[in-house]
């Protein structure tokens, strides 16, 4: 009889699922193990969830930040113990510093196997605490429900934030009990209050009033939902209101950009060319953002970008409710009325000849079609796209937030899927590329309509120019580290072996075609273009 129950009854894994499901979170990616299996079980039991098979941990982390930073809402990922999560955590690094809604399920040894330190045992919780803003290990079955209900609540909180629950085996196979608690009944649990951000400060608005209505070169340092519609346009109306300039971080989460909306400058990523852009301000209001700092430290250079002597005044942080202090800021200016300076539609020409760093910033606007969503993670092939791009059509740019290489191709996967009525470009570079080319076998399998753009310069560039700005010389043994040409690796290749159509390009009017040819298929497609 006990074992008709436990085939019969809601096990905790099922609960689980329910409680996801009930509390918005309807989208997973996973790569599971032994310990999860009855999570994988559930899914027929709740085909609401859909669940999308990474062939590495670190494409389910990098899909469920790329959903999360085009819904707002957190996708579930599904790991597997210690070793599964390391694999995840590069991408869960850029996710928490984009401030991505994501709620990691973490499998782990049933509770009574812990102590006999099989082979796959670990501290999940201590390796997950750096990278996850809340953690939890869920003690039993009927607390399950209760404690996926609580990492929803966790991740919607505060602008977004990572959760991850750890779920013992036991606590996933194990019926739920007669006793557990009266709000769990059906084995769903509701999401407690959700942390809402703090909203606008009166006394800061008001300091940030006076600096705007001063006779004084300003720029409004911003991020998040501020340099996104529809709230881009409250920021232009301030700009246009006030003379105040629009700036961004280089690791801005995601900017909407061309034709129709206001231009948002992104502040170089070298250091002499951000101090530059910074210089003739006297002011420097944060909206959202953190006063700029040097991505790393180098000999004889400032960590701290904003030159001496520039008044710094935060209008609000990262975790307070941008939306809300915009508009605030807005209406104390009475520039509701004021229309904001947009961007015309002036597509470049598509470029012919030979394939130059200056030539692929046109070819890559002339190609991008309305509302599209571009992730660039084009690294020292990209650093001309910016401008020509800027009066391409609207388009969503999404760019890295922490530094952590290989988000691009995975961040593609979570956007395509969110967004499923809009096409998604994928520029990425061949190092970059080949941290998690596994992407291309789950954008196959999704039928995901998605251009992957991949520049093979055939060596890590961005590391020759960090070795000469480290003040560090390049012999013969540091060059055989920088360089990826030895063998060289077949992209299209590689992608036919997963699946993905594929060409290699040579020539501006090759790429022309192959970017218009991919950007009208419905299925994933990736252009090689040899530099």
């Amino acid at each position: 009889m006990a074992e008709e129950e436990m085939s019969t009854g809601m096990m905790g894994a099922e609960s689980l699922v329910r409680t996801l499901v009930a509390g918005g979170v309807d989208t997973c990616f996973a790569n599971p193990g032994t310990s999860e299996m009855h999570f994988v079980s559930a899914l027929d039991r709740v085909p609401e969830m859909r669940c999308v098979l990474c062939l590495f941990e670190g494409v389910a982390t990098g899909a469920a930040d790329g959903y999360a930073r085009m819904t707002g809402r957190p996708a579930a990922t599904l790991l597997h113990l210690g070793p599964g999560l390391a694999n995840g955590l590069s991408n869960l690094h850029n996710a928490k510093r984009a401030q991505s809604a994501v709620v990691n399920v973490i499998g782990d040894h049933a509770t009574g196997h812990r102590q006999l330190d099989a082979p796959l045992t670990s501290d999940i919780e201590g390796a997950a605490r750096p990278f996850s803003d809340w953690v939890r290990t869920s003690p039993n079955a009927d607390a399950v429900a209760t404690d996926g209900a609580a990492a929803i609540a966790a991740a919607r909180s505060l602008n977004g934030r990572v959760a991850s629950l750890i779920l013992p085996a036991d606590t996933a196979w194990t019926p739920l009990s007669p006793a557990r608690s009266a709000d769990t009944r059906d084995g769903v649990a509701p999401v407690p209050a959700i942390t809402p951000p703090a909203k606008a400060d009166p006394d800061r608005i008001a300091a940030a009033v006076e600096v705007l209505r001063r006779d004084e070169a300003t720029v409004i340092f911003l991020t998040g939902e501020a340099v996104r519609d529809p709230l881009i346009d409250v920021a232009g109306r301030i700009a246009a209101a006030t003379g105040a300039d629009l700036m961004t971080p280089t690791q801005c989460p995601v900017i909407s950009r061309g034709a129709g909306r206001p231009e948002v400058t992104r502040l170089p990523y070298p250091i002499a060319q951000a101090v530059e852009a910074l210089s003739g301000y006297r002011n420097v209001l944060l909206l959202g953002a953190k006063a700029p700092v040097s991505f790393f430290a180098y000999p004889g250079r400032p960590g701290e970008l904003v030159p001496p002597g520039v008044n710094v005044q935060k209008i609000c942080g990262p975790e307070d409710d941008i939306a809300d202090t915009l508009t605030a800021l807005c209406n104390a200016l009475g520039a509701n009325e004021v229309e904001p300076a947009r961007a015309p539609l002036d597509v470049p020409a598509q470029p012919s000849g030979e394939i130059t760093p200056e030539s692929l910033g046109p070819a890559i606007a002339a190609a991008i079609p309305d509302n599209a969503i571009v992730i660039d993670e084009s690294l020292t092939s990209g650093r001309s796209f910016m401008g020509p791009t800027s009066t391409a059509r609207p388009h969503d740019w999404v760019l890295g937030t922490g530094g952590s290489i290989g988000y691009a191709l995975p961040n593609a996967i979570g956007a395509a899927i969110a967004c499923p009525d809009r096409k998604v470009i994928c520029l990425e570079s061949d190092g970059s590329g080949m941290y998690m080319p596994q992407a291309l076998w789950t954008m196959a399998r999704e039928k995901l309509p998605i251009l992957i753009v991949i520049f093979a310069n055939r060596k890590y560039q961005i590391l020759r120019a960090e070795m000469t700005n480290v003040g560090a010389q390049i012999g013969p043994s540091a060059a055989s580290l920088l360089d990826i040409d030895q063998p060289t690796i077949d992209w299209t290749g590689l992608a036919r072996s997963l699946s993905v159509e594929a060409e290699q390009v040579t020539d501006l009017d090759a790429l022309n075609r192959a970017l218009a040819h991919g950007v009208a298929l419905d299925a994933p497609y990736l252009v090689e273009v040899v530099l």
